[in-house]
């Protein structure tokens, strides 16, 4: 227990960082006790953090109240939010692979002093289009497991005996292996469909490469504590990719890192390694373009000042880097093909970043983003510049649908050879009777217009509502809405900017909610500021 202790405090300052640079959206208000997957017209959650379209066509999504789906392009859809084996965990990371539907997720954990951290909940794997799931805990080691074999090295490593931190942020596959990565547990891999875990050796911040036949002499070790002084940002990983067989690139908060031999031998690409190189370190996504056998990578400024956000593509396998979009943060990739993903002639590649959703058809050189996004039937538009994911899906050889996630809803627009020219579409969460629910979450002040939306149900546009906001004391920070009229009928919503009633923006933690509508039963919601 008191291992456990030590590790949630080792890592408690590195969290400041995690919430800025991961989109772990988990909703933090009223739930349905209901457990049931449910059918609906709308996804479950607003927050759409992962898209995935699969062999058959099935649009899967990762939301911030869980897991959705669709057979009939958006028509209808699948949720799993309350759903026994998913309960009402986030999704943090999508994956398919040969038939299977993969997913990790996890949730906000409060700890002493009224502040959140991320917590792993566990993985899942449907071989059946989801009807059955196989689920695992989140992996962990027993407070034993400090050391591990490397070639002719035994070497010290970490035991991450929490699930607090280790949360799976991405998940891929090679030939026979699943891989996770998570901040405090690493890279690991499973060759048993997950039912047991191994931990991955990176090289440490201060070498560009390891194999078997090397002398070494580090700590496998994300950051310095009670156990060493050993603080590898090359071990916090944020995002993995598989290319082929054996070939897998592995982003960390310290570079990019390829291996060849299935994760045996690393060689690492850093902001400071090479001629040409990647903008920053700290690589929130990767992903791969069949087309041009490109590698995409959303690279963040880590801590050298001479790095920068931006986006990196690598056309000769790691060797040297392009770097596109100075200055924006990038969270994931999508692309267009045309002809085929086997063989394409020619594609697009879709960039989601906090201040709009990129496209470009000319390997990078250029990129166009849409002025404005509005439903071509019901006007409904998205108030977002916020953008965490995009994928494709051939409809006919005349059209495709390009599904984009945003941090206030899902886009569809359908298209033909033209950049974002054709029918928009946007499909926003429902609200059930008695429920209420904010987003983004978590909600930082400083992106996002500065802007936080509380959805509540009311039952006539005339309806009165009160909406207050108070601290983890329960003492009132805001006052949003004082007896108001609903500004539309059946879903509402009022907006916080993050700020107390004398204007200044609070600091990091979790916030209660309460609406209060005409002399009904109030409903509470709660809102984690990340700043």
């Amino acid at each position: 227990m008191m291992k456990k202790f030590i590790l949630i405090s080792i890592f408690i300052l590195p969290l400041l960082l995690i919430g800025q640079y991961r989109p772990t959206d988990y909703i933090l208000g009223k739930s349905s006790p209901q457990l049931k997957k449910s059918e609906s017209d709308t996804p479950q959650g607003n927050s759409i953090t992962d898209v995935i379209i699969d062999d058959n066509g099935t649009i899967w999504l990762g939301t911030s109240r869980g897991l959705s789906k669709s057979t009939d392009d958006g028509v209808s859809w699948t949720n799993y939010f309350n759903h026994p084996d998913f309960g009402a965990d986030g999704i943090i990371a999508l994956g398919y692979n040969e038939g299977e539907i993969w997913t990790t997720t996890g949730k906000s954990t409060e700890i002493a002093g009224g502040s959140s951290l991320p917590e792993g909940t566990g993985i899942k794997y449907s071989t059946d289009d989801g009807a059955t799931w196989t689920s695992f805990n989140q992996p962990v080691d027993d407070p034993g497991d400090s050391s591990i074999a490397y070639g002719i090295n035994t070497l010290r490593a970490l035991p991450v005996t929490a699930t607090v931190q280790n949360i799976s942020y991405d998940i891929a596959f090679t030939e026979g292996t699943v891989w996770i990565s998570s901040f405090a547990g690493g890279l690991r891999k499973s060759t048993d469909k997950g039912k047991t875990w191994q931990r991955v050796l990176l090289p440490p911040d201060n070498l560009n490469s390891i194999s078997p036949e090397d002398t070494l002499s580090f700590t496998l070790q994300p950051v310095a504590g009670n156990f060493g002084d050993d603080n590898n940002l090359n071990h916090r990983l944020f995002s993995v990719v598989g290319i082929d067989d054996t070939t897998l690139y592995a982003g960390t908060a310290g570079g990019i890192n390829k291996s060849t031999d299935n994760g045996v031998s690393w060689v690492k690409f850093s902001h400071q390694n090479q001629d040409k190189p990647i903008s920053g370190n700290f690589i929130t996504a990767l992903s791969y373009n069949t087309a041009t056998k490109s590698v995409w990578a959303a690279s963040w400024k880590a801590e050298d000042q001479s790095e920068n956000w931006g986006v990196s593509a690598s056309f000769d396998e790691g060797e040297s880097w392009e770097t596109f979009l100075p200055g924006e943060r990038a969270h994931n990739f999508g692309f267009k093909y045309f002809g085929s993903a086997f063989s394409p002639i020619k594609n697009d590649v879709f960039a989601p970043t906090d201040n709009g959703i990129y496209r470009s058809d000319d390997n990078g050189n250029t990129w166009v983003a849409p002025s404005v996004i509005v439903d071509d039937i019901d006007g409904e538009s998205i108030k977002t510049k916020v953008f965490y994911s995009a994928a494709t899906k051939r409809i006919d050889d005349d059209s495709t649908d390009v599904w984009i996630g945003s941090s206030k809803g899902l886009v569809r627009i359908r298209e033909s050879n033209t950049a974002w020219n054709g029918q928009w579409r946007v499909i926003k969460a429902k609200l059930g009777e008695e429920s209420t629910y904010a987003f983004p979450n978590p909600f930082s002040p400083n992106i996002d217009n500065g802007l936080v939306t509380i959805v509540f149900p009311v039952k006539s546009s005339s309806s009165n509502v009160s909406i207050r906001v108070f601290d983890f004391g329960m003492n009132l920070v805001r006052v949003i809405a004082q007896n108001k009229t609903a500004n539309k009928n059946n879903k509402a919503e009022e907006f916080w900017n993050g700020k107390d009633e004398s204007g200044r923006t609070v600091a990091n933690g979790v916030y209660f909610y309460r609406v209060d509508i005409n002399d009904d039963e109030p409903m509470y919601g709660k809102i984690m500021v990340l700043k």
